[in-house]
């Protein structure tokens, strides 16, 4: 624990309000560039320390890295994006770390969480000999206290991340987890566009709906925290990055205030959430054509669902 501000040697894993605790577990460099999720999925053990503790352990840190952010609508590359970073060598990638989820719960419930997510900032600053910035990709439904986390650190800048209507429809269309994912942060979502729209928003009916209300949270989401904050805000289209990979990416780390580096790894031939499984562009390219020939209809009402929405609120059709 006296090492504690020294390195991200201990890992923050999780956080019991009830107990004012915090998990802390072991990990290496190499651990962090092998997680694919800081959650539960992690599967390593550790130990339960009072918050105080931590706090005063922090107090003297010495290892204060520059902090950034990725946030994103789900399944539109930012795992991809935050394991190129990892390839420039000077990036320390936390992606979706367990206790940014429990602190957009906390805050949802209007709990008192300054002094946590000051905490948990400061446990998320520091890195390893050779890491230049800190670069956290959230979980997609976190985005909602993105403000917060800017407003903490003035210094901090973001990359969001999205696609367009179609491409995300078809991604979900397609997926074999999709229905799990999107009734999981259904209802949250479905609070966030009611409260953008300033009115109750229509409930999805159907897998193509919900789909389809999920993109218009997140994409007006996005635009309020551009609006907010500005430059500090990098809005990216995943198919434009693609694209053009090392004009996007050089843009990005210029965004991040990191020097350009030449990626050599093999992220883009693999799945990046699960690396174990070979994919690229060619692959997603097939997978979406082929859901746009499955669920055309489905696709279409969809679209036709958020044009609706778009013909009430210009703040729908601006993103249409």
């Amino acid at each position: 624990m006296e090492a504690l501000g020294d390195s991200a040697a201990l890992y923050p894993f999780a956080l019991d309000p009830a107990r004012d605790a915090m998990l802390l577990v072991p990990m290496a460099k190499t651990d962090y560039r092998a997680a694919s999720f800081l959650d539960e999925r992690l599967g390593k053990r550790g130990a339960w320390t009072p918050l105080p503790r931590v706090a005063e352990a922090l107090s003297g840190a010495r290892d204060v890295r520059p902090l950034h952010f990725i946030f994103h609508a789900g399944h539109v590359g930012s795992t991809l994006l935050s394991r190129l970073l990892d390839e420039t060598g000077a990036v320390l990638s936390l992606r979706e770390p367990l206790p940014l989820r429990q602190l957009a719960d906390g805050h949802d419930q209007g709990l008192d969480l300054d002094a946590t997510f000051e905490t948990m900032l400061r446990l998320w600053e520091r890195g390893f000999e050779s890491t230049q910035a800190v670069v956290l990709k959230a979980t997609s439904a976190a985005v909602r206290i993105a403000p917060k986390l800017l407003a903490m650190r003035p210094n901090a800048r973001a990359v969001m991340l999205n696609v367009s209507a179609e491409t995300y429809l078809a991604t979900m269309l397609a997926g074999e987890n999709s229905a799990k994912d999107l009734n999981a942060h259904g209802p949250e979502r479905l609070h966030r566009l009611s409260a953008r729209l300033g009115a109750p928003a229509p409930r999805p009916t159907n897998l193509g709906q919900l789909a389809a209300m999920s993109w218009l949270a997140e994409a007006l989401t996005q635009a309020e925290l551009a609006r907010a904050f500005g430059a500090r805000v990098l809005a990216v289209d995943f198919d434009s990055l693609l694209v053009a990979l090392p004009e996007t990416l050089r843009t990005v780390l210029d965004h991040f205030a990191l020097p350009e580096a030449e990626i050599a790894g093999d992220a883009l031939a693999r799945y990046s959430k699960a690396p174990e499984h070979a994919y690229g562009p060619e692959l997603r390219a097939r997978r979406l054509d082929e859901a746009r020939r499955l669920y055309p209809r489905e696709i279409s009402a969809a679209i036709g669902w958020l044009q609706t929405l778009g013909a009430q609120y210009r703040s729908v059709a601006a993103l249409l």
